[in-house]
């Protein structure tokens, strides 16, 4: 085949394939909108979901969901980025390292449900805090600290390696290189790797089904004691996220409006997802821009 009747060929193919993964995200993306915005309103976002009558809305579901996503990323976040840190500038080439990294291969690889399963005999049986938001939040840091570690690692290794050489031999030390140096280089791609692993936690069910629980509480949000049964702060109660509820209306839900709860909270979701992205890239752009004084 001639050279050039070759590379158009590719470069078409690659267009094509790039426009249908494109069309087919804002094909679902405007599905699920077009569906579910309709029933979104103040009322819905801001009064108590119903198990029997129509008309409840996503409160509690909403505010569990940000609160489960806030505990899981104090959790795996230094992990993650210590993990990669330690892959990237400390580890040495030999058979423990290679042995680490298909641990976290194949952490990576497990389905949602088997970490929602091992959550479910430690976290819930074992420790005995039963359905709770603790459980649910470490569970979905086992979920997420390969994204967090791999990422990091990469990103880590993409910093030139003049810059890192440059810092040594004015005789800084390794730790404060990585400190002072290489992570805010690295820290785009770092960020993505956090904002990957959020939306998986705002997105995920499965795992919160064995650890967090079918239902919540009646909230109340004048009580700010997080040893409360009924406050908001309290690690220990059981939470039903946004995603958790979406699968238990859609599945075992009896109340006469499933469709409407379950499309607008689809939406909800979905907007949320979308507009905790545009944050936090934007907020990423802004702390580069603070490190290398870009316009």
């Amino acid at each position: 085949m001639n050279v050039r009747l070759a590379d158009r060929l590719a470069t078409v193919v690659i267009v094509l394939c790039a426009a249908a993964m494109a069309g087919t995200l804002a094909a679902l993306l405007g599905y699920i909108l077009y569906q579910g915005l309709s029933y979104v309103d103040l009322q819905f976002l801001t009064s108590d979901s119903s198990s029997f009558q129509a008309g409840g809305g996503i409160k509690n579901q909403l505010w569990n969901s940000f609160y489960v996503l806030i505990i899981t990323m104090i959790f795996s976040v230094p992990l993650g980025m210590a993990g990669g840190i330690y892959l990237a500038e400390y580890a040495k080439p030999n058979k423990t390292t290679a042995f680490i990294r298909s641990c976290v291969e194949v952490l990576a690889s497990l389905p949602s449900i088997v970490v929602g399963m091992f959550g479910l005999l430690v976290f819930v049986n074992y420790f005995n805090w039963g359905y709770s938001i603790l459980a649910g939040a470490l569970a979905l840091t086992v979920f997420n600290l390969p994204v967090i570690v791999r990422v990091s690692e990469d990103a880590l290794r993409s910093v030139d390696v003049e810059q890192k050489e440059a810092s040594l031999a004015l005789g800084v030390t390794k730790w404060h290189t990585v400190k002072t140096v290489l992570l805010p280089a690295a820290f785009p791609g770092i960020l993505t790797g956090i904002i990957l692993a959020a939306g998986r936690v705002f997105g995920e069910s499965a795992a919160l089904l064995f650890t967090a629980g079918l239902s919540s509480p009646d909230l109340d949000f004048t009580n700010w004691n997080p040893f409360s049964p009924d406050s908001p702060l309290n690690i220990f109660r059981s939470a039903e996220t946004l995603s958790v509820h979406i699968w238990s209306v859609n599945t075992v839900g009896i109340i006469p409006d499933v469709r409407e709860v379950a499309s607008g909270s689809a939406a909800v979701l979905v907007i949320v997802v979308l507009l905790f992205n545009l944050f936090a890239r934007g907020v990423g752009s802004l702390i580069q821009r603070r490190f290398y004084g870009k316009r």
